[in-house]
């Protein structure tokens, strides 16, 4: 992908900032509070995501891949992005950043923890890079019919921030089947509660990345959350993967 691409990318207000800005944050915030994620209306154009699929095939955009089936995470396969980011990968991620900043805050403490998140994506990762995570961690994410994703947490070191989005980059129906987006909630002294989720091309979710708040009749408690795909069962789906800390 060449240097225009990454600045018509630029150059989008679709791409981030205006459109993200502009979103209900009341509500998005209110979503995973209670439900511990929170859909997202399509902020990336269908011609960013076929950009974005494309690079796919550059290996010097990456800076490694994995086989998931190798090591029994399902059937597919994940390329982590090198430094630096593409510009619209970049974009999205300081820009989602700051609205998910206070949210994280919030939970902590109502957990009673005692971490908190700066409002700026350079200085938590400058947090993440002291605690030797300095690897860039959002990734593209394949599948074609018959794969799938184990339910998983995304973390990569002794620091992890609680929330993460995933966005659509291929079309539900149309370029695929199946491959619902699969959240978990493992809820204390109860069964396991789960989610299957549809991302529209363009659409992001965004969720907990390892544990939440839920009010309870003595106060809060923890409830863990894993993710995963469910089989696609035709056709070939690509996602967008945004986590905010780095990894070791």
């Amino acid at each position: 992908m060449d240097r225009m691409v990454d600045d018509r990318v630029a150059d989008s207000e679709s791409a981030a900032g205006f459109r993200i800005d502009s979103l209900a944050w009341g509500d998005i915030e209110q979503s995973l509070d209670t439900k511990g994620f929170a859909v997202l209306p399509p902020l990336v154009s269908a011609s960013h995501c076929t950009e974005l699929r494309a690079l796919y095939d550059d290996a010097a955009r990456f800076r490694s891949r994995v086989e998931m089936e190798r090591f029994r995470f399902g059937v597919g396969e994940y390329k982590y992005f090198a430094a630096p980011l593409p510009e619209l990968v970049r974009r999205l991620r300081h820009e989602l950043y700051p609205h998910l900043a206070p949210i994280a805050n919030r939970w902590m403490a109502t957990l009673r923890e005692k971490v908190r998140y700066p409002g700026a994506l350079d200085e938590f990762l400058e947090r993440c890079h002291r605690a030797g995570q300095r690897r860039p961690t959002p990734l593209l994410l394949s599948y074609t019919a018959g794969g799938y994703n184990c339910l998983h947490q995304d973390i990569y070191g002794e620091i992890a921030f609680p929330l993460q989005v995933v966005f659509g980059l291929s079309r539900p129906g149309v370029d695929y089947t199946g491959g619902e987006l699969l959240l978990v909630e493992q809820r204390p002294r109860a069964q396991s509660r789960g989610h299957a989720v549809a991302i529209e091309q363009g659409a992001a979710v965004i969720f907990a990345t390892r544990e939440r708040p839920v009010p309870g009749v003595r106060g809060a408690y923890r409830v863990v959350m894993r993710h995963g795909v469910s089989t696609i069962t035709s056709g070939a789906r690509m996602t967008l993967g945004i986590i905010f800390h780095d990894a070791k």
